[in-house]
Formats: C-alpha cells, structure tokens, sequence
C-alpha cells in the first residue's frame, strides 16, 4: 500500500544543508499497523510528513496505492490526501470556537459531501469513538483523551484508507493513552492501515510492527524496543 525507496530530504539554507532522510526505504502492506520509534531528530515526522504528502521528498520514490506520488501535481496530491488518508496529531488540532460536531465535518465539507451525506458520516464515526452524546459540546468542555477521540473521528470521517499518527498519546495521562491505544487497535482490526510515530516503547509494543529510525535510516531496533514487543505480545 505504501512503498518508499531511497527516499531522501534535505532541508537548505544558505549556509547548512541538514539531511532529514537519508535513503529511507519502507514497505507497509494494507492492513498494517506499524509504529515508527526513534531518538530525537531522527527524522521520524519527516517520514510522516512526507507519507502524508505535506512535504515533498528531495529524491527517491515514493507509492501510495499503487500511484506514484512524485509524478502528480499539487492538485492531484491534495485529492489524494483528502481521500486516502487519515490524520492525528498530538495537539488534537480542534477547532475551539466550533462544536464537537463541526470540528469533525469541516475536512467533510472539503471533499464536497452534502449535509445529509456529513451528517451520517460525523454521527457514526463520533458513536464509533464513543462520544455521540458530546457532538454539542465543544473542545473545553471535554478531557484531553476525548479531544484525541474527536480528532479520530475526524480522521475515520472521511473513511481513509489509512491513518497517519504523530504521537497520537503524547500530551495524555497513561489510562488515556492506552484507551487511545485500544481504539487504534479496534480500528485497525476492522482493516484500516495505521502508521503511528510514538517515543513511548510501550505504546510502540502495541502495535504489530515496529520500526525504529536513526539518522534518518531505517535502523536496528534496540534491546528495550524487543522487550516492549514481548511484553505486549
């Protein structure tokens, strides 16, 4: 489903040139749920970034569903992105002056659906996060794990065939984040692809793959990162 090969990005200015990837070469099948771990500037956002087609790579090649992602334009990425995939982020990225419900249907009004499509789209994917009974509150109004819920729903909203995820736990008490982590699984079991970016190896061990970056290569795993996988197995 996602195919990157000796994918690279170099950022310039006029007088460092910083190597965020450095032949970068990832397969991920359908159905997958892959976690991505790694130090600090390592270059697991950029890998995201890139997989999400909010940043182009420097060179390299890079297939999404079977399209060569290199070749489109910015109007046939942009079509792409708003079909295929999925976004979460760790700050939520909600609207505060909206309701629940407007939140989820603002990329919903993006893509061009009617109401009545929306509405069927946002009702069942805030049900299927658990929250129906908030679609009228608004962010503030709701804990930090229930914003992440929203956020998913979201992303399911638009029916993705796969989820990018940027440290989907990191502003989350632990009972949160594995709440979080129990409703990407269930999601992920019912066939949507998940790329999840965690530094939390525990939270890495949940998931059926995991791939650790270090200079902007994929790299060996360390001992801790086995352990957690054992552990979770």
């Amino acid at each position: 489903m996602l195919k990157m090969n000796n994918v690279s990005k170099t950022y310039r200015t006029d007088t460092v040139e910083t190597h965020a990837l450095r032949e970068f070469s990832l397969t991920v099948d359908e159905g997958e749920f892959v976690s991505v771990t790694g130090p600090s500037g390592s270059g697991k956002t950029t890998f995201l970034n890139i997989a999400g087609m909010l940043e182009e790579l420097t060179s390299g090649s890079y297939e999404l569903d079977g399209r060569d992602i290199s070749k489109l334009n910015d109007t046939q990425r942009s079509r792409v992105r708003n079909e295929k995939i999925g976004f979460i982020f760790q700050s939520f990225n909600l609207i505060p002056e909206l309701d629940i419900f407007d939140n989820v249907d603002v990329p919903l009004r993006y893509r061009g659906f009617d109401a009545d499509e929306r509405r069927g789209r946002i009702e069942k994917s805030l049900d299927r996060v658990g929250l129906a009974s908030r679609m009228k509150h608004y962010p503030a109004q709701l804990s930090g794990g229930q914003q992440q819920r929203v956020a998913i729903a979201r992303a399911l909203a638009g029916e993705p065939r796969f989820l990018l995820a940027d440290e989907p736990t990191g502003n989350l008490d632990t009972n949160m984040a594995e709440s979080v982590l129990d409703l990407l699984s269930e999601i992920n079991a019912s066939g949507t692809t998940i790329i999840m970016v965690t530094h939390e190896l525990s939270l890495a061990g949940r998931a059926r793959r995991n791939i650790f970056v270090r200079d902007g290569q994929v790299s060996d795993a360390p001992p801790e990162l086995h352990l957690a996988n054992a552990a979770s197995a």
